[in-house]
């Protein structure tokens, strides 16, 4: 049994696509990227005769067939990538990495959360900077450059297996363009009690930069790994952060993924996160985005074995003519699995806000239990928010639901706090932030939780949001 999409929106702005300069820069940006690619390529020595390499030539091919997404592509129709496929940008890949001051580094780590982080600048791993505490036995944590390096073949059995590139323009650019990130890998029944922070940094002012990072987490049964992953800038000229991360969630284990977007308001970040659980596993995902010019999130679980269970939260607060689009997919593959899903959008000036959430309950996926709410604050007249909460099932024994609200401040509730003598303008942050605060407590990291409350109470009262400083 199919259920029809459902649709609530905010106020609606037009926005429409100039179709012809796109079609008119689709093959000269396709041309850019190939081009690129060949310059890089050209200069590997023996690395073009990996395997590491094939997976990047039949990526870039991928790219070349499709292109950018257009809004004519039901996927993408409420987000024009124009002003990004229309930027030459650089493959950061043969780039040399900028000098950072070490204070550049540590004003982005958490405090209480110092014994395991890995720091990347312009998408490559920087180890004086990085620290690892002790680990157990036969867990590895480490760059991807460098355990392709250690075994590239037990490397290739996972990457680029999930979010294969195939999925699209950006996933496709990204595998085109593999070659550092984090990658993790936990035995069977490791437990790491401290989170592992994955901390991105966009630096140097040179040519657009196109960074490309590729995370890779694999998991053994019985496992316990919470992951932070942060994306800040310490350069003012346009970038492109192009990520994909992809998790294999063994048996029984338990993740909570934490991943914070604040990078500086000219960039443009896409993002992509591909879940696959087995049996009895558990995963949180807390997606925050602040930051960047256009932003697309995509976070994908596949509950793929009995007794899963995920929980995908997100908040996203932009101003200014800021973009923010999230797209989930909830796939119940199989029986006796859940899921629950909030989605929050704060819009202020005339910013736009995306949601996009789709829950797939297949024939197989009896006694599915599924919630999904998503729920959007306007603070001013002119903000937007598209919203297409979707469920799709084809199963009879299930409890699904899904809902859409809209709305603005409740004018009763500010006269209320006045009335017991706080002002308007707090009146106003305090009720912003008991919205957010759903979605901030879902965060069990406690550094990563007290960083947040103090960004939004900041960004909310000034009313914008540029970062976390």
């Amino acid at each position: 049994m199919g259920q029809p999409n459902g649709r609530a929106a905010g106020k609606s702005r037009g926005g429409a696509v100039n179709r012809d300069r796109e079609n008119m820069n689709a093959q000269e940006q396709t041309d850019w990227y190939e081009a690129r690619f060949g310059r890089w390529e050209s200069g590997m020595n023996g690395e073009s005769k990996t395997p590491l390499h094939s997976l990047r030539k039949a990526a870039i091919g991928s790219f070349a067939r499709t292109g950018f997404p257009s809004t004519r592509e039901e996927e993408w129709r409420f987000t024009n990538v124009a002003p990004i496929a229309r930027v030459p940008f650089v493959p950061a890949v043969s780039a040399e990495i900028p000098r950072l001051e070490r204070r550049d580094v540590e004003r982005f780590l958490f405090a209480g959360l110092t014994s395991h982080h890995l720091v990347f600048v312009n998408g490559r791993f920087l180890p004086e900077y990085s620290s690892l505490g002790e680990l157990p036995d036969g867990v590895r944590i480490e760059s991807l450059e460098s355990a392709l390096r250690r075994d590239q073949g037990e490397v290739l059995r996972h990457l680029a297996r999930y979010a294969p590139p195939d999925q699209g323009a950006f996933p496709a650019l990204n595998a085109a363009f593999i070659q550092d990130g984090a990658y993790l890998y936990l035995p069977d029944g490791a437990q790491i009690e401290e989170a592992v922070h994955l901390l991105f940094i966009a630096a140097g002012d040179a040519d657009p930069l196109l960074l490309t990072p590729r995370n890779l987490i694999i998991t053994g049964a019985g496992c316990r790994l919470s992951i932070v992953e942060t994306y800040h800038a310490v350069r003012s000229s346009s970038y492109l952060t192009n990520v994909v991360s992809e998790l294999l969630v063994g048996e029984g284990t338990v993740i909570e993924h934490d991943k914070v977007q604040a990078e500086h308001p000219h960039a443009y970040h896409v993002g992509t996160t591909q879940i696959v659980q087995h049996k009895a596993s558990t995963v949180v995902s807390n997606s925050i985005a602040v930051g960047g010019s256009i932003v697309r999130n995509t976070v994908a679980t596949l509950l793929a074995e009995e007794g899963s269970h995920c929980t995908l939260n997100g908040l996203s607060v932009a101003t200014g003519n800021q973009l923010i689009d999230n797209h989930t997919t909830i796939d119940h593959a199989t029986s006796n699995c859940t899921s629950f899903e909030m989605y929050k959008s704060i819009l202020d000036g005339a910013s736009r806000g995306v949601f996009n959430g789709k829950i797939f309950v297949r024939k197989d996926a009896q006694k599915t239990d599924a919630k999904q709410t998503n729920k959007t604050l306007l603070l001013s007249d002119d903000a937007t928010i598209d919203t297409k909460p979707q469920l799709e099932i084809f199963a009879d024994d299930v409890k699904c639901t899904h809902g859409a609200t809209v709305g603005q401040l409740d004018d009763e509730q500010v006269f209320y706090l006045r009335s017991r003598g706080i002002d308007e303008v707090d009146a106003r942050d305090l009720l912003t932030f008991a919205f957010a605060g759903d979605v901030v407590s879902k965060v069990h990291v406690e550094p990563l939780r007290d960083r947040l409350d103090v960004l939004l109470h900041e960004r909310l009262r000034q009313g914008r949001v540029t970062g976390i400083e």
